[in-house]
């Protein structure tokens, strides 16, 4: 026989289970050499308890506490094999190579209950002789675990006076519910209380009571527990729990389990209280409830009543003795409460506490019932809310005022913050201030000089409005006072208005008001102006609600100076681009016109968009309708420049694809972020035909006379900035007064319709107004499209430009062309068709002035180009006179000095005519000259100021060619070469 074992059947029976535990981790621990060991027993559901522990530091007991009976662990195992069981540990900084766990089952009455576990040092597997000697101290505390008695409570007093009367005041019954099952654990508010656990670490897992109760209780109470649910008995235990505090006090449980329908447990319910005062706590408890303030009625299964309180008493008109065995239900004051009986058995038959208010009809109190079904019987709790309900109700009511005053300050906020002009930020302060007031007017005005200028208002009719603009300054004036003082006035009726303002009595009468608040608006830290609230009935405002007020204006003024200075650059910016803008549209022979500029509305900062007409030589011109991307004054000044750019290449009379090509270099070149698009139309009326170019904008829109819409969609480049040259260039024929309709894109597409939507919108309203007549005006039918496409009621959000234009051919009979031979003679030809031309259209006045710039540009050709020549003549509004040749040569003039034969020619031409310019064609070249048909006084005078200054009056009565040899040109011709 062992001496350790020797040594331990000395030991007594009664020994308590933490002594036999205590003794039984120390021999063992002493015989094999091990580090330290550990009990655990098996506790409610998959759950291994750690009851006792021995020279092991708390870092490592921690993770011991709860051990799962079904994981890896060695306790588990030897539990779940029902033998001994080692379990090696890997080498590292705690331990060393050899370490492991050893452990064995530890039984009960045939069923094991836990498991004994040995943290060994650094040899390895204990041997089968220690195997047996462990077994033997298992053994021994097994038999020592069944002659344990049950722990003792505490030492139970009397209680007396002051401790009586503590008792009373404390008192507290807990009710827990547990599926033994799931293992889900119930407490009520007492019960976590009681238990010293708070709401924030329960889990709700009856793992929490296992870690509460103290070790040396945990054994019996878990086996009260079991044979309970064995038995079909009730439950009731006496144990320690650990507080808040850390320190253990004493609590009783005593529940009942219930079953299905194959005697299978599936839940216990029951209560826990304090014990820790005296045994005989139990009489101080029935004391204490019988005292204690709440109504306590207590049950059984029947609802006769087996305990009343005072208060119960009381409250349901019976003293203890009247009430005691009688039912519940059949109490008059019971039967007058609806529904109280009906809620009542329905949380009795689901075992579950319950809480809800009772109000009474005849006192008008309210109480609070909660309801706790216990194992065979049921308690009920009544607490009058009646003054904490009100009060609730009260805080419940404040809070739901300050809440609402709150959100509306955060919505006003949040307007005031979107607000982006004066008249978003009137709008937003009636529509968040003025409702929870009752006001019915609000009133801004702005410090302009000695007088107030009203900037927005609601409420107010216009002549008194009016009237405020053009009064000065007074005294005695409330709208000036909170400007000059910085502070805040409050009028509540109109007898305290003409008391503070008696030279302004009409004023209430005139705006239709009562009560006025006058608020500062100061901004940057000066005040700028006033804004009045104003009432139609007398209003006295609370302290609250005048600070309220305070605090609204500060963040109105805010916005307000905000909104102003963008007002303020808005409009600069407008001005800007109006003048950026065509002032007024030339009046052609080959097109009429009208257009329209349409600024985005309220709040949106000016875009880019624009439009043009270029007349052109030879009855040409151009057509231009663009928009530069984006919003502001960079994009007001881009649209600028582009203006002036194709201003500047239609001058040179360049094709529609090369102009775009320059544009497209233009704007990649002002930055990385700027793109634009355009549409190029490049009408010639000689030949009906039109050439269209176009970067990323919308076709335009052609109406035949017979009044079908068409869109002719040249190849869709990417916009200015983005494209790669070439471009493509689309040419229609046109037929006699149609009408090309140019826009952006502003016009036809919002965020409501996309821009196939609108353009077929467009053409339905073109077809009308050509059905109706409508469109025989081009002003009407440009008030017509927009009304259609752009309502006035619709806020859009980005510009529109469009231009409409009827086009005109030049007719035939108004149109002569004679090719010309390359030689001297070419001269004298040209000026014989003029004269014979000019004839047939009654020109003759314009004959001698003709004569001679035919003369100079035909021998400037001859000398200088090279062929073939072409002479054209085109009478419209004006006479235009072409001369082509196929040369690429430009002629520039010279500044000729006294002693050169030539050099004077191109001086010739400036002198005689109106304009002229040259433009380069498919093969070579054109020279053209325009002379207006009307003097001054509307008769046929072609400039007669700069001919005098050259040639006598009667120099062409005679045809020029008999003062000349008929092979020769004239002096131009001879002196041209530096024409």
């Amino acid at each position: 026989m062992n001496a350790r074992l020797d040594l331990l059947h000395t030991v007594a029976p009664g020994a308590t289970e933490s002594e036999v535990f205590r003794l039984a981790l120390e021999h063992a621990m002493g015989e094999l050499g091990a580090l330290g060991g550990a009990i655990h027993l098996r506790g409610p559901m998959s759950a291994l308890r750690l009851v006792s522990a021995a020279g092991l530091p708390s870092a490592l007991t921690r993770s011991w506490e709860i051990v799962d009976q079904e994981g890896p662990s060695a306790p588990a195992l030897a539990l779940h094999q029902g033998n001994g069981v080692w379990v090696p540990l890997s080498s590292n900084d705690t331990f060393r190579s050899g370490s492991g766990l050893a452990a064995l089952p530890v039984s009960s009455e045939d069923r094991r209950i836990g498991a004994l576990t040995l943290l060994t040092g650094d040899r390895g597997e204990p041997t089968p002789e220690q195997w047996d000697f462990l077994r033997a101290v298992v053994v021994w505390a097994e038999e020592r675990i069944l002659q344990a008695p049950m722990p003792s409570g505490p030492v139970h007093t009397e209680l007396h006076g002051e401790r009586l009367r503590q008792a009373l005041k404390e008192v507290s019954v807990g009710s827990w519910d547990w599926d033994i099952r799931s293992g889900e654990l119930i407490w009520d508010e007492a019960a976590l209380e009681l238990y010293g656990t708070s709401a924030a670490d329960f889990t709700g897992r009856i793992e929490n009571w296992m870690r509460i109760v103290h070790p040396h209780d945990l054994p019996p109470a878990l086996a009260a527990a079991q044979r309970a649910i064995r038995d079909h008995t009730v439950f009731e235990a006496e144990y320690r729990v650990r507080r808040l505090d850390g320190s253990y006090g004493w609590t009783r449980a005593r529940g009942r389990a219930t079953y299905d329908d194959r005697g299978e447990a599936l839940r216990m319910i029951g209560v826990g209280w304090e014990s820790s005062e005296s045994r005989s706590a139990r009489d101080a408890l029935s004391r204490a409830l019988r005292h204690m303030s709440d109504g306590f009625l207590s049950v059984d299964e029947q609802w006769r009543i087996t305990f009343a309180n005072l208060e119960a008493e009381r409250i349901l008109g019976f003293s203890e003795e009247e009430l005691f065995g009688r039912v519940l239900w059949d109490l008059p004051s019971a039967r007058r409460v609806p529904g109280l009986e009906e809620r009542c058995r329905e949380a009795a038959a689901q075992e579950k506490p319950v809480g809800f208010d009772v109000p009474t009809p005849d006192t008008g109190l309210l109480y609070h019932l909660r309801l706790v079904p216990g194992p065979d019987s049921r308690t009920l709790y009544f607490t009058d809310v009646t003054d904490m309900r009100r009060q609730a109700e009260e805080r419940r009511t404040a809070e739901l005022a300050t809440a609402e005053r709150a959100a509306r300050m955060t919505e006003l906020t949040t307007d005031l913050a979107k607000a982006t002009t004066t008249r978003d930020v009137v709008e937003a302060v009636a529509r968040r201030v003025l409702p929870p007031f009752d006001a019915t007017g609000l009133l801004m005005q702005v410090v302009e000089g000695d007088r107030l200028h009203h900037v927005g208002s609601v409420g107010y009719p216009q002549e008194f409005l009016d009237l405020l603009d053009r009064r000065p300054r007074g005294p005695e004036d409330p709208d000036w006072e909170p400007i000059v003082s910085g502070t805040p006035l409050f009028l509540s009726s109109v007898a305290e208005f003409a008391a503070h303002s008696p030279t302004h009595v009409d004023m209430p009468a005139r705006a239709g008001k009562q009560a006025w608040a006058f608020l500062p608006l100061a901004a940057s830290g000066h005040t700028f102006g006033v804004c009045v609230v104003a009432f139609d009935r007398p209003r006295l405002l609370t302290d609250e609600e005048r600070t309220l007020l305070s605090t609204i204006s500060a963040l109105v003024a805010q916005a307000l100076e905000r909104a102003r200075l963008y007002d303020a650059e808005h409009a600069r910016s407008r001005e800007l681009q109006r003048s950026l803008l065509p002032q007024g549209l030339p009046e052609l022979a080959a097109c009429t016109a009208a257009a329209r500029y349409l600024p985005a509305g309220q709040g949106m900062d000016v875009g880019g968009d624009w439009y043009d007409i270029i007349p052109l030589s030879g009855g040409q011109v151009a057509l231009v309708v663009g928009d530069v991307m984006g919003h502001g004054l960079p994009e007001a000044a881009a649209m600028g420049r582009l203006r002036t750019a194709v201003h500047t290449l239609a001058d040179l009379e360049l094709p529609p694809d090369e102009i775009m090509s320059h544009l497209n270099d233009i704007v990649g070149g002002m930055n990385e972020e700027s793109y634009a698009t355009c549409l190029y139309a490049l009408y010639d009326s000689t030949t009906r035909t039109c050439s269209i170019a176009r970067a990323g904008h919308p076709p335009p829109a052609l109406v035949h006379p017979d009044g079908s819409v068409h869109f002719p969609e040249p190849a869709a480049d990417p916009p200015l900035g983005a494209a790669k040259p070439p471009f493509e260039t689309v040419e229609i024929t046109v037929p006699e007064g149609s009408l090309l309709v140019l826009y952006t894109d502003g016009l036809v597409e919002s965020a409501k319709r996309d821009i196939d939507a609108g353009m077929a919108d467009l053409a339905r309203l073109l077809r009308t107004t050509h059905e109706d007549g409508t469109d025989k005006d081009l002003e009407r039918l440009c008030d017509t499209l927009t009304a259609g496409l752009l309502p006035a009621e619709q806020q859009a959000a980005d510009d529109a430009a469009f231009l409409v234009a009827r086009l005109h051919a030049l007719p035939e009979d108004r149109m002569a062309a004679w090719p010309l031979p390359k030689d001297p003679r070419a001269a004298g030809q040209a000026r014989r068709h003029v004269r014979g031309q000019l004839a047939d259209w009654g020109l003759d006045d314009l004959v001698p002035s003709t004569e001679l710039l035919v003369s100079e540009l035909v021998g400037n050709v001859v000398r200088h180009a090279k062929g073939p020549v072409r002479l054209r003549l085109l009478y419209g509004a004006e006479l235009i006179c072409e001369v082509f040749d196929g040369s690429l040569t430009m002629p520039r003039i010279r500044r000729a000095s006294e002693s050169d034969e030539g050099g004077r020619g191109l001086q010739l031409i400036t002198a005689l005519s109106e304009r002229w310019g040259v433009r380069y064609t498919r093969t070579g070249k054109c020279i053209w000259t325009e002379q207006g048909l009307l003097g001054p006084d509307g008769d046929n005078d072609p400039t007669p100021d700069a001919q005098d200054l050259m040639f006598a009056p009667d120099m062409f009565a005679a045809d020029l060619d008999s003062l000349l040899p008929k092979d020769s040109g004239t002096s131009a011709e001879s002196g041209g070469a530096g024409s």
